[in-house]
C-alpha cells in the first residue's frame, strides 16, 4: 500500500489518481472513475470530485493508496 500525504483539508479523487502517478491525465482519471473501476474505502465510487480526507483508502487496478493528512 502506498501512502500519499496531503497538506490541505482534502484532495479530490481524480486529483489523487493524477498526483499519485497512477494515471497521466484528468481525462483518464475521469474515465476510470465513471466506469466504476475505483473503490474508496472498499466501495465503488463514481464521483470524480469526491473529497478524500486523511485515513481514506483508494483502490484502482493493482494500486492501493492511503491518504494521510
Amino acid at each position: 500500500m502506498e501512502t500519499v500525504k496531503i497538506h490541505t483539508e482534502y484532495i479530490k479523487l481524480d486529483d489523487l489518481l493524477k498526483f499519485a502517478g497512477i494515471l497521466g491525465s484528468g481525462g483518464q482519471a475521469k474515465a476510470v472513475i465513471l466506469d466504476g473501476l475505483v473503490k474508496v474505502n472498499g466501495e465503488v465510487c463514481t464521483m470524480r470530485g469526491k473529497k478524500l480526507r486523511g485515513g481514506e483508502i483508494v483502490e484502482f487496478d493493482r494500486y492501493k493508496i492511503k491518504v494521510e493528512a
